[in-house]
């Protein structure tokens, strides 16, 4: 078993995808481990905020099953695959690290490329895995979370109300 860890952001009918991502998530590996949800104001362009948040979870499935999985669950999520890299979207669900698999491929890179200096994945990774250790920077997350310049954040821990009505809650 290897322990993963997803990134989740919706900022399209997000009080609908993110439950359904989490729910999804949940009937997919089991248990959960899930960060709080953080508003965040788009980056890169003009849109709505968004709900982020970092799941935790324990597979033996392969890296590609997985992603396929994520993928897929993207799609059901009304996910279209022409959008461009910043734009607003219905859901986007990122495989960060698997355990201690590298991949560097040209559609896939685990651990997920700079995603440290994003504060909408860096701050709830931090929350869940405060002492798992960066790969490359061998720095803890709760580390990374601290060095991190937070004077222009626009950011804020949030808790919807269908938070309390997920059926998938290990944490």
């Amino acid at each position: 078993m290897a322990q993963g860890y997803i990134s989740i952001g919706s900022n399209i009918d997000k009080d609908v995808h993110i439950p359904a991502s989490i729910n999804g998530l949940g009937q997919q590996f089991g248990a959960l481990t899930l960060s709080g949800i953080y508003q965040t104001a788009a980056v890169g362009f003009d849109g709505d905020d968004f709900y982020n948040l970092v799941v935790g979870f324990d597979s033996a499935l392969p890296v590609a099953d997985i992603v396929q999985r994520l993928k897929q669950m993207e799609l059901d999520n009304g996910r279209t695959r022409n959008c461009q890299k910043c734009s607003p979207r219905t859901l986007d669900l990122d495989l960060l690290l698997y355990g201690d698999v590298r991949i560097n491929e040209t559609d896939l890179q685990i651990p997920r490329p700079d995603f440290e200096c994003y504060a909408y994945v860096l701050q709830p990774l931090a929350e869940i895995a405060p002492d798992l250790i960066h790969p490359t920077l061998q720095l803890s997350y709760a580390e990374l979370w601290r060095r991190y310049d937070k004077t222009e954040l626009k950011q804020m821990r949030v808790v919807p109300d269908w938070l309390a009505g997920l059926a998938v809650i290990a944490n």
